[in-house]
């Protein structure tokens, strides 16, 4: 059993090829590439992270997807799954907005908005996000990344991937010096 993340597939999402400059000339296409890529790294008895926003506003429900991809399927919801969720949140092994989890020896803190500072940075936690689709790539702050489809050629992230991206970077958090104490305003 293996551990993966992505967000903002974007299932459906006509718009989103030419917002995005995704490299696919339909949604049809976009669709069933990324089905065939997930499904080739995915297995049935995997374990997949999705950061929010799986489809937005298409003909087909959340459902055609959920029931062509492998894996147990793990939503933190994005900005754009409120339908997804009125009619199909029951097909997600679980929903939440914020999730932590402990994984490969990492605590790991997942949202689809990236946070400038998470529950555990300052100890080496990862903070794994979406939304962005890539935008932030250029200043990677700390142990964050974002899962986007669009940062990792539409195909999820193994728990290995991440770690080998992240393995190199320093921590900005980490208290190098003295403990951070809070500055006392002078009494008048």
């Amino acid at each position: 059993m293996s551990l993966y993340f992505t967000s903002d597939t974007h299932f459906g999402h006509k718009n989103i090829i030419q917002t995005c400059n995704r490299p696919f000339a339909s949604v049809d296409e976009m669709d069933e590439a990324m089905v065939a890529r997930w499904n080739q790294r995915v297995g049935p008895d995997d374990t997949v992270f999705h950061l929010g926003d799986f489809c937005f506003r298409n003909f087909l429900g959340a459902d055609t997807y959920l029931r062509r991809l492998n894996g147990a399927i793990h939503l933190v919801q994005g900005n754009h799954d409120a339908e997804t969720l009125k009619h199909h949140a029951g097909l997600f092994a679980s929903v939440s907005l914020i999730r932590e989890i402990e994984a490969g020896g990492h605590r790991i803190v997942m949202c689809h908005y990236p946070m400038r500072e998470w529950d555990g940075s300052w100890t080496g936690s990862w903070h794994l996000f979406g939304h962005v689709h890539g935008r932030l790539n250029h200043a990677p702050l700390g142990f964050s990344l974002d899962v986007a489809a669009d940062a990792h050629d539409f195909t999820p992230w193994s728990l290995d991937e991440i770690e080998a991206e992240l393995k190199d970077r320093e921590n900005p958090f980490a208290v190098h010096e003295r403990p951070f104490r809070s500055q006392r305003m002078p009494s008048r």
